[in-house]
């Protein structure tokens, strides 16, 4: 009796034929659930590859050449160059050097190179869970992997008269990036590490400005700042939030004994379990809907060993 069950679902009485509609609304689903994973899978992707960032330039600067304490002194020679208005292109203040040098020493690209990507600092801050690369320059394509560094401003590097300006994308469905840097208020504290340097700071200044606003970006003497930039509001991007912090020395002691500290791994993927469940559900639909019955009449009548009975005996002689 067990064997004749286990044979109704799909034994010789029943067929397979794909159910155009089916499959139909089986893509249709999968789409669905393709558009709703994607903010988490994206963003999931996307911390997993600034973590990898973030350890890689750790091990990097270790081994870094010109070693650290070299690539640290280029750049504050490149940022008293920056001050003293040295100009490259009209209207960006960038050190050109001063015609006593035939090397790259003051070129921008050649500053704070921890790798082949332009990779130059790491950005922490508690407040809203933050830890990025920072990068050279603000390209499209580098603001998609990280923060990148206003080309013009000064190097992160420290030192009194400086101002360096972060800049990151705020609402990107594929990553967090400055989403959160509204929420930063004065008080808070933010860590910059560079090279091995440790460089606190505390948010002195938040505003929400036009563009075209960029006074506030200026060096000003004796202070030692930098400037985190993004767009506001959300979608439609007319202004920008500057969250401005002042260093604070000596560095505490806490950052210190964190710098160097591997950022911390996104969680277990449970979106690619949900997706590889939802789609092992849709097949299964699939192929339930396209299971039909044989037809009991005509060439497709079924034998009494097919139905699972025993042939009725031959009727003997009168």
């Amino acid at each position: 009796m067990a064997k004749d069950k286990a044979g109704a679902g799909a034994g010789p009485g029943r067929r397979w034929r794909l159910s155009r509609f089916s499959l139909f609304a089986a893509l249709l689903a999968f789409v669905g659930m393709l558009v709703f994973a994607y903010p988490t899978a994206a963003g999931w992707i996307a911390q997993y590859n600034q973590s990898k960032a973030v350890t890689g330039y750790t091990d990097n600067v270790a081994t870094v050449q010109p070693e650290a304490a070299v690539q640290l002194d280029r750049a504050r020679a490149y940022n008293e160059a920056l001050n003293a208005g040295a100009q490259l292109e009209a209207g960006l203040n960038v050190p050109t050097g001063d015609g006593t040098s035939s090397d790259d020493s003051l070129d921008y690209d050649a500053m704070l190179t921890a790798n082949g990507e332009g990779l130059m600092a790491r950005l922490k801050i508690d407040a809203i869970d933050l830890d990025l690369p920072v990068y050279h320059g603000t390209s499209d394509e580098t603001l998609l992997k990280g923060l990148g560094h206003l080309k013009g401003t000064s190097l992160p590097v420290g030192g009194t008269g400086t101002h360096a300006v972060i800049t990151g994308h705020r609402g990107l469905a594929q990553a967090e990036m400055f989403t959160n840097l509204n929420k930063v208020t004065v008080g808070d504290r933010f860590v910059i590490e560079v090279f091995g340097e440790v460089l606190t700071y505390q948010v002195s200044d938040t505003q929400v400005v036009e563009p075209t606003e960029t006074q506030t970006l200026s060096v000003q003497p004796g202070r030692d700042l930098v400037t985190l930039v993004t767009c506001t509001p959300l979608g439609i991007n007319t202004h920008r939030i500057l969250v401005t912090g002042e260093r604070v020395e000596p560095t505490p002691a806490e950052d210190i004994a964190a710098a160097g500290a591997p950022p911390e791994i996104p969680r277990f993927p449970w979106w690619a379990v949900a997706l590889a469940a939802g789609t092992a559900l849709l097949g299964v639909y699939v192929w339930r809907s396209g299971l039909t019955d044989r037809p009991r009449g005509g060439k497709g009548r079924r034998t009494p060993e097919e139905e699972g009975h025993e042939p009725d005996p031959a009727p003997g002689p009168d």
